[in-house]
């Protein structure tokens, strides 16, 4: 009798093979190695090979900075009035901001509340990359001037994690007015005596960088982040000049006198709180 032989297609099927998990793996944009999800989250979503920064949500950022449980948020709330009745290709923009409450923490793009970092009492207002590019508008200029006026009262160092486009297009002129709001507040902060520390992440660029986000008694920002006001490719755009090679990068910025220093993401809490400490302002 002949012996049975084991074909090579034993086992074969022609049943789809099933996916891979999405959100398993991501590309580092900084090495362009693979890397498992989990130990960049772990990593405070820092690269593990190259200590690229990855963006972060805005509630991710509260996680990493103040200690938990203890940001207590205010005017959670407040969403946009849409002021100009703005439409972008048959689009109205109440809808678009509706929409991006979906892909960000909050209803805009800016969290503000009063939190501890380290056992100190801070104002802490993140931005949210997130909802619409980060954008300012007339809703994140208020919520930012409650937070700066929250810290005069209390007198509470005012911490700001910045993570912009700029101003938001779709509120015009409402949108530019918020440079001069913000502005303003902060000058009252500084005239009480009270503690700016403006953090700068990638990116912070237009009128954000224009305004507040420079206005800072210590300016920090993390490794790598694009910080300016037009961003390398409007350059390019307008008056057609490729940007040195590292141009509106923190590190340019530090050596040129534009921020104080840059700090990696897992250091951020620990300087914070030595800052405070140095100037005199735990509460």
């Amino acid at each position: 009798m002949a012996k049975s032989t084991k074909s090579q297609w034993d086992g074969f099927s022609l049943k789809p093979r099933k996916e891979m998990p999405k959100g398993l793996w991501v590309k580092c944009p900084g090495c362009e190695q693979t890397l498992f999800q989990k130990a960049v989250t772990e990593n405070m979503d820092v690269c593990p090979q190259c200590n690229y920064h990855f963006r972060v949500s805005a509630d991710a950022r509260i996680k990493y900075l103040a200690d938990e449980g203890t940001f207590e948020q205010i005017l959670a709330n407040l969403v946009t009035a849409d002021p100009l009745d703005f439409s972008y290709k048959g689009t109205k923009y109440k809808e678009r901001a509706k929409a991006a409450e979906k892909t960000a923490f909050g209803k805009e793009a800016i969290l503000v509340g009063k939190a501890f970092i380290k056992g100190r009492a801070v104002m802490l207002a993140v931005m949210d990359f997130n909802f619409l590019g980060g954008s300012m508008g007339a809703v994140v200029g208020e919520k930012l001037v409650a937070a700066t006026e929250k810290a005069i009262e209390e007198s509470l160092p005012l911490v700001v994690v910045s993570a912009s486009g700029g101003a938001r297009m779709h509120e015009g002129v409402v949108s530019l007015g918020q440079m001069a709001k913000t502005s303003a507040a902060l000058a009252k902060l500084d005239d009480s005596g009270g503690l700016f520390i403006s953090v700068l992440t990638d990116p912070t660029t237009g009128g954000v960088t224009a305004s507040f986000a420079m206005l800072g008694d210590v300016i920090i920002a993390e490794p790598q982040a694009l910080i300016g006001f037009a961003g390398p490719r409007t350059i390019y755009q307008t008056i057609k000049i490729e940007l040195p090679e590292g141009f509106q990068r923190s590190e340019f910025l530090l050596e040129h006198g534009f921020i104080d220093m840059i700090v990696h993401r897992k250091d951020l809490r620990s300087e914070i709180a030595r800052l405070i400490d140095y100037c005199g302002k735990k509460s």
